[in-house]
């Protein structure tokens, strides 16, 4: 391309402004590299040419072999196909093809490398934000990409005023095309900017246009920008301007003429719809490579999007799954709500004839302490409707009713005894109905929250459990101390047990601490009803002020009343915490920092092993430890005297939540 290389785009016309040194009618050339490479500002009232002109322009580069990309806000510029190849982009099914953002580097890659002239139709975007993204990724590749090719290109824009307004509100896409005005020179890229009213144009823009057209113009606004530029004689006379008739100001002859501009000799899509028939021309197409190219980036774009759509669709479905579940979670914590104040309820029915003197104490029983509250009434409530509620359903004939236990020592279902002619009742031995027994002890406390996974507790689950650890010890062995605390722990649930990993590593501590360090929430209600299985098994023990220790040596030691050593005590205490502690922590003493369990762990032994070894071992390495067949010899003599108090010690509950009576007694015995 030759430097002196011109287009010839109107020529001279008479009047106000006129060039004195041209005659009408003389031929007004524009310098190609200056257009492709500069910049311009095209305006007029609507009618008055100003499209005309643009087209005019782009017509003889277009003839001149030079490429051009024009931004059509309106869809007038499709007319140019009636003579030229060029591809029309847009969202219209009258476009080449329809483009998205994603199609920009592709768009930019044709106009600069492949030299395919491109109109850029952003007026069949319903969403202006995608009209706007579109346009402002494609600039930003033309930039790039000049920046390397250094080619002389011109982009044209429609109604720039909606880009770059003068009032402000500019956006990312104004803020690329005011960085093409101002340093768009240097790499090539030249840029024209085309709107009816300059007085919305933001002046920097129009400060930096190299060439400039004044087209008709007749606000008050819009002529006073005139003559701010051009002079107050120029503002007048801008008003009386004829059809394609312009004020022509350029910086590379320092010149101001006024000019009429040819006709555009390509179809006329702009021009206002008379009553004749609309005639659409014979337009040219496109390479059908190109247009391949450029659908294939589509259809990855739809697959994409297609499978957006799906992903979006299982969201939706696994985030209906989650409330479902949540909600359903929630219908079985109401449940299980439920369910434990029936087996709160059962258990303290089933518990008034041992603390009455007519059977065991449960074992683990723990002793009312200052931070529960007595459910009371409510217990009773509930007991006498879920009591109810189990009448109905049974036969006559269902054993378990007859041989249940009434809160008052007796068996549900028997029939009261007949009362005398005096209104006594029959059996002498009766005591009156409303007498109370002599160590009754109070209704079980209320805790702050139920246990969310605690089974219901039937009447036999109690005076089975209440029996179960003096039957053991009465086997006479070691053995029998360690399972029975490990038949404990291992029944709790798993918040529980991780809630007694936590009170042996404090030593004392609060229950929602412990719920935290196990895993659970901030949540007191949850806390509590999560510490009660360990309290009412025995394993801590309330110590003031809303705290609670670690109780599992202190079972060992009163189960043998103090009689053995310490080294006896831990001996026993680590077999038992097999059970909930992992093995690399039982080689640490509680109190030991995480940080140092954590750096041991991997030289730790299998302790669950050492534990079992230990625990075998026991009978050999203890000394006085006594066997089953001794046990029973030792009961044989001491029959006379068991038979006296085994009774009452039977009757007493444990006062702190520990081992029986029975447990201690034979602990005493098997040291001596």
């Amino acid at each position: 391309m030759s430097e002196e290389e011109t287009i010839h785009v109107a020529d001279v016309s008479e009047g106000i402004g006129g060039d004195a040194t041209a005659d009408p009618g003389s031929p007004v050339e524009l310098p190609v590299v200056d257009v492709l490479t500069g910049r311009s500002f095209i305006t007029g009232k609507s009618g008055s040419g100003k499209s005309n002109t643009a087209s005019v322009v782009i017509e003889n580069l277009l003839d001149s072999g030079f490429p051009v990309l024009i931004v059509d806000t309106d869809g007038e510029y499709y007319g140019l196909k009636e003579e030229y190849e060029i591809l029309h982009a847009g969202a219209d099914e009258e476009c080449d093809i329809v483009v998205s953002p994603e199609h920009a580097e592709k768009l930019a890659n044709l106009a600069l490398e492949q030299n395919v002239p491109i109109i850029l139709d952003v007026s069949g975007y319903l969403e202006e934000d995608t009209a706007n993204e579109l346009l402002l990724e494609v600039v930003k590749q033309l930039f790039a990409k000049e920046k390397r090719l250094k080619k002389p290109f011109l982009l044209v824009v429609e109604e720039c005023h909606e880009y770059i307004p003068e009032g402000g509100g500019m956006d990312e896409t104004g803020k690329m095309l005011i960085k093409v005005g101002k340093r768009g020179r240097k790499h090539g890229l030249g840029i024209v900017g085309i709107s009816q009213r300059p007085a919305d144009v933001k002046k920097d823009f129009i400060t930096q246009c190299d060439w400039l057209c004044w087209h008709r113009l007749t606000w008050d606004n819009d002529t006073k920008v005139v003559g701010r530029i051009l002079g107050s004689k120029y503002a007048s006379a801008v008003e009386d301007l004829g059809d394609g008739e312009a004020f022509l100001m350029t910086d590379w002859d320092e010149s101001i003429r006024r000019i009429q501009f040819h006709r555009k000799e390509t179809f006329d899509a702009g021009a206002t719809p008379g009553l004749d028939d609309f005639k659409r021309p014979e337009l040219k197409s496109v390479s059908s490579d190109l247009v391949g190219e450029l659908q294939s980036i589509s259809d990855e774009k739809e697959r994409r999007d297609s499978e957006i759509a799906d992903l979006k669709q299982e969201l939706e479905k696994k985030d209906r799954r989650i409330a479902d579940l949540e909600r359903e979670l929630e219908e079985a914590r109401d449940l299980s709500d439920m369910a434990d104040q029936f087996a709160q309820a059962l258990l303290g029915k089933a518990e008034a004839p041992y603390r009455s003197g007519g059977g065991r104490a449960r074992v683990g029983a723990s002793p009312p302490d200052g931070d529960a509250v007595a459910d009371g009434a409510d217990g009773q409530s509930v007991l006498k409707s879920y009591d109810e509620a189990v009448a109905a359903t049974r036969g006559d004939d269902d054993p378990a009713s007859e041989a249940a236990p009434s809160a008052d020592g007796g068996t549900e279902g028997d029939a009261e005894p007949a009362a005398s002619a005096d209104g006594a009742s029959s059996d002498p031995d009766a005591e009156p109905a409303d007498a109370e027994p002599a160590d009754a002890e109070p209704a079980a406390e209320s805790d702050p929250a139920p246990p969310d996974d605690v089974d219901p507790v039937t009447r036999d689950d109690v005076a089975e459990s209440a029996l179960r650890f003096d039957n053991a010890i009465e086997l006479g062995t070691r053995e029998a101390v360690i399972e029975e605390l490990r038949s404990r722990i291992e029944a709790l649930p798993e918040l529980s047990r991780g809630m007694l990993r936590h009170y042996r590593r404090e030593g004392a501590s609060d229950p929602v601490a412990a719920h935290i360090d196990a895993g659970g929430d901030g949540d007191s209600g949850h806390a509590y009803s999560r510490h009660r299985p360990i309290r009412r098994a025995g394993l801590i023990r309330h110590a003031g002020r809303g705290h609670y220790a670690y109780a599992v040596p202190d079972l060992v030691r009163e189960a043998y009343a103090d009689r053995l050593d310490e080294a006896q005590v831990r001996e026993i205490v680590r077999a038992v915490e097999t059970a909930f502690v992992p093995p690399a922590e039982l080689s640490y003493p509680p109190d030991a920092d995480p940080a140092e369990v954590g750096e041991g762990a991997a030289a730790v032994p299998d302790d669950g092993a050492a534990a079992r070894d230990g625990a075998d071992a026991a009978p050999e390495e203890t000394e006085g430890v006594v066997t089953e067949a001794d046990a029973t010899d030792a009961d044989a003599e001491a029959a006379a005297e068991a038979g006296e108090v085994a009774e009452s010690e039977r009757a007493e509950p444990p006062t702190d939540g520990g081992l029986s009576h029975a447990a201690r007694r034979f602990a005493e015995r098997s040291e001596r």
